[in-house]
């Protein structure tokens, strides 16, 4: 089966109403590890996911996969910093995914069990998705992204809304996900979890791509003064 990666982004650049939002972007994804995109609120992490994803057109450049577009997107998922539950249980929503790919019910119902089963979620299956707490409604989420088994995952801030003990159970799936071979890519504010599990970094700034490269080489020093700001804490404009 031919892979979809590498995506290759070249001189991409996302607009809105004429306001340019991201890039122009060239970056390479290999076929395997954790990318995570940093940088200061507004400098075009989500913006940048939601470009690679095709949830947004690029006005110029290109976002090209080894695969035709269509066939592509069958092989992603994304996972949004706000959950989106359809309003049916915990069990309709994990085999949605599946029914769509011409899963039968039975087929879909089995895995939707088994992935419930990893994720903690038996109990609440036939509950209403939206009935769920914060932690679970993010479990849920993810959940349902894996379950096509994706060649590339997107994850938004995933953590964001959640504690430390619900941070801690998404991450050991993310990277669960990431070592069965499911390339991650994912944005965080979380400079403690990016260092955690990130084997690449993107440091955003003004939309643009100001720095990147591996993890442990950015984190021990990186090489520009607005990303050693950020690291520190500081306000970076």
């Amino acid at each position: 089966m031919v892979a979809a990666l590498p995506l290759t982004l070249r001189g991409a650049t996302l607009r809105r109403r004429g306001r340019r939002l991201v890039g122009p972007v060239d970056l390479t994804l290999g076929p395997c590890g954790v990318t995570v995109a940093i940088g200061p609120n507004g400098s075009g992490k989500t913006s940048l996911l939601r470009m690679m994803h095709g949830l947004q057109r690029v006005a110029e450049g290109a976002v090209d996969w080894s695969l035709p577009e269509a066939e592509a997107r069958q092989r992603q998922a994304y996972v949004f910093q706000h959950p989106i539950a359809l309003r049916r249980s915990v069990l309709a929503n994990l085999a949605y995914p599946l029914r769509l790919r011409g899963v039968t019910r039975a087929g879909a119902r089995a895995k939707a069990e088994e992935i419930a089963a990893r994720f903690d979620l038996t109990a609440q299956l036939g509950q209403s998705a939206p009935s769920l707490s914060g932690g679970e409604m993010q479990r849920l989420a993810l959940a349902r992204a894996l379950i096509t088994m994706p060649e590339v995952l997107f994850a938004d801030e995933p953590c964001a809304a959640l504690d430390g003990a619900a941070t801690r159970e998404i991450e050991g799936h993310l990277t669960a996900a990431a070592a069965s071979g499911t390339r991650l890519v994912m944005a965080t504010h979380d400079m403690g979890q990016a260092r955690r599990i990130a084997d690449e970094v993107v440091f955003l700034l003004h939309g643009r791509i100001h720095e990147s490269g591996p993890a442990a080489r950015f984190f021990a020093g990186p090489s520009t003064p607005e990303a050693a700001a950020f690291l520190r804490g500081d306000i970076v404009e």
